[in-house]
């Protein structure tokens, strides 16, 4: 009997329910033609509702989390717009709350149908609006407003909604298994007399089929609710019933993912806070400002008057567009001068050995940069070829516009790499999160770049033992907004 229990508990529902029918027919083929049709209407009633929840349960439990990180990265510029592309997971939403406002058993859940699709309408403007924002600069503030105010606020009401649709369609389910019982009950009562035996079976069977469907549920929600209250440890372990058990499956899958997910998160945020701090190091390194400070002392104790005004000069130029007022993107003018200014002192204390030219477009000037870009690509020609190379060395540096992109270049005559050590370079350079002390500042740069303008910009490098190194920056075009 426990086989036979555990067989009819792993059938598909709609087996379970064609074999209970199929039961009654044979045994009261004659007695129960009334029963029948009762039962045939009310099981379409119920295959109706439940193919209505179905198409609910479609609608992707992480609709909001996804279009809202989807719109966020859109928004900073980690992807672009036509990439993530919002109006195809807008139009497919649309598609399926259109199926449940056909598919609807009340009047009700018809009209959140609709008012779902209409919340959709509103979310495809403010899309919109950001769309066209995106295609100007200076919106980001705006662009996070709606985001905040219009997109998470629309997200969530349509994810309550749906909630909203499939609890209503299952307390209609509900009415109709009910429905369908007492009429079960009603006729058999009639027949007790003669069909004592087989009333006590269908009754059996009834209890079967219910528990098969309304147990498992409740062991969902158990599930539901617990990670709904932040633990990610649990996980369901339904064995009975085909469409539970995948639903069970997918719950798992869903749970591990999440899990993963804030992990992940996790540790990129400690990667991403790491990152700051070795930039900030960066940015004012204590061995170039001490060995400034003592050149400075020796011309002044040789009373090289010209020289110690120049190299002052510069350094105060240097440190003050480090700075430059705690922005991230600044000019291109102003990264020049940054370069120009750390070359100027450099060639005070290297005058046997560096030379310099700087040929930068003048109409670039006013277009933006992620601030201390070229000076680290600048330190390393001087450090890792020049001084490695006996003789002079020549740093030169050139910018020029091509289409609507900026190329950057940084080339020096100094030492160079062999082949297997360029491979190497680029290969760190090409590894997300993983990189060597002695090329991060290539490295922060790269990923910066990447950060800002995406995974099409960045840094090329060209070398050749013995005859020299040349690194290439790749930038769109932008213009500084500010005044």
């Amino acid at each position: 009997m426990k086989r036979i229990l555990t067989k009819l508990s792993n059938l598909k529902l709609n087996v379970k329910i064609r074999l209970f029918f199929i039961i009654i027919i044979l045994v009261f083929s004659l007695v129960y033609t009334m029963l029948y049709s009762t039962m045939l209407k009310y099981n379409r009633e119920y295959n109706q509702i439940l193919h209505s929840a179905t198409i609910a349960s479609g609608f992707s439990i992480d609709f909001k989390s996804n279009f809202d990180y989807k719109m966020y990265r859109i928004i900073i510029g980690s992807k672009p717009f036509y990439e993530e592309n919002p109006y195809e997971d807008i139009a497919n939403a649309q598609d399926l709350a259109t199926k449940l406002q056909n598919e609807a058993k009340t009047d009700g859940n018809k009209d959140r149908a609709q008012t779902i699709y209409k919340f959709l309408e509103n979310l495809a403007r403010h899309v919109n609006k950001i769309e066209g924002n995106l295609m100007e600069s200076g919106h980001y503030d705006e662009n996070m407003t709606i985001l905040e105010n219009d997109i998470r606020v629309l997200t969530l009401l349509i994810q309550d909604t749906v909630l909203e649709y499939i609890y209503y369609e299952t307390l209609e389910m509900e009415q109709v298994r009910v429905q369908m019982y007492d009429q079960m009950m009603n006729t058999m009562k009639f027949s007790l007399i003669m069909l004592g035996i087989v009333v006590t079976g269908g009754l059996f069977s009834s209890v079967v089929i219910s528990n098969s469907i309304s147990k498992p549920i409740k062991q969902l929600s158990t599930i539901t609710n617990q990670v709904a209250k932040g633990d990610l440890t649990v996980r369901s372990n339904i064995k009975n019933g085909v469409e539970v058990k995948v639903l069970s499956d997918s719950l798992n899958i869903m749970i591990e993912k999440l899990s993963n997910l804030i992990e992940a998160v996790k540790v990129e945020q400690s990667n991403l806070r790491e990152t700051e701090l070795r930039l900030l190091q960066e940015q004012i390194n204590p061995h170039f400002l001490y060995n400034t400070l003592d050149t400075i002392t020796w011309l002044a104790e040789a009373n090289k008057s010209r020289e110690v005004v120049l190299m002052v000069g510069s350094l105060s130029n240097y440190f003050r567009t480090s700075l430059s007022s705690g922005k991230d993107l600044v000019t291109l003018g102003d990264e020049e001068l940054h370069v120009r200014s750390y070359l100027q002192i450099q060639q005070l204390r290297y005058e046997d050995i560096l030379t310099y030219e700087i040929t930068i477009e003048e109409e670039l000037a006013t277009c933006r940069i992620p601030k201390i870009s070229l000076q680290p690509l600048v330190e390393n020609a001087l450090y890792h070829g020049i001084k490695n190379k006996r003789g002079m060395g020549k740093i030169i540096i050139n910018g020029k516009r091509i289409m609507n992109d900026i190329i950057l270049t940084v080339s020096d005559n100094g030492i160079g790499m062999t082949k297997e050590r360029l491979e190497e370079v680029l290969g760190v350079l090409s590894q997300r999160g993983d990189h060597r002390k002695d090329i991060y500042g290539l490295y922060n740069v790269n990923e910066r770049l990447h950060l800002y303008f995406g995974e099409g910009y960045g840094i090329n490098i060209q070398s050749e033992h013995m005859k020299g190194t040349k690194v290439s920056i790749k930038i769109p075009v932008q213009y500084n907004q500010d005044k």
